[in-house]
């Protein structure tokens, strides 16, 4: 059972906070920026959590994060998403442990081949298995900080697409 205020649910909590404060721009570099320092709680709190996998995947996530901001590269997403897998096959035990790793792999693709809505959607698509990796990994702000981005990211979606739709018609 996981203790509410532990050093590794708060280093939870601060990726909440962060995940949430990405997840609400729609600049797509302040997107990135956001989700680069969700990641490094996230790090740290995968690793008091004692959940390697999800360690590598967050480490690469941040990787991957800061990359994104200065090159769009297919070779360079090709890259991440072979060191995730190269990961996994080193790592992973069980199923579960390449939920993370997979959620890395979609955005990272994400990140480095779309924008906008459409990298917005393939980002909700990796929330889920990080839903899934964090009750798993008994991570209380983990699992909420994805459902909450799950709902902050579908409204941002809506409103990107409202403000399309209203270019569009104007």
């Amino acid at each position: 059972m996981p203790v509410w205020f532990s050093p590794a649910q708060l280093f939870g909590y601060l990726a909440f906070v962060l995940g949430v404060g990405c997840f609400l721009q729609a600049d797509d570099r302040r997107f990135k920026g956001f989700m680069a320092g969700e990641c490094l709680a996230y790090v740290v709190h995968f690793v008091l959590l004692g959940n390697p996998t999800a360690v590598a995947s967050s480490l690469l996530s941040l990787l991957r994060s800061v990359l994104s901001l200065h090159t769009r590269s297919a070779w360079v997403a090709v890259a991440v998403v072979s060191a995730n897998i190269g990961f996994g096959l080193g790592l992973a035990h069980r199923p579960a442990d390449w939920l993370p790793l997979t959620a890395s792999c979609l955005g990272t693709i994400a990140l480095f081949t779309l924008q906008g809505i459409p990298m917005r959607l393939l980002m909700l698509c990796g929330t889920g298995l990080w839903i899934a990796n964090n009750l798993i990994a008994g991570s209380i702000g983990g699992t909420a900080l994805e459902v909450v981005v799950a709902a902050v990211n579908l409204t941002t979606i809506a409103r990107m697409w409202r403000e399309q739709r209203a270019t569009a018609a104007g």
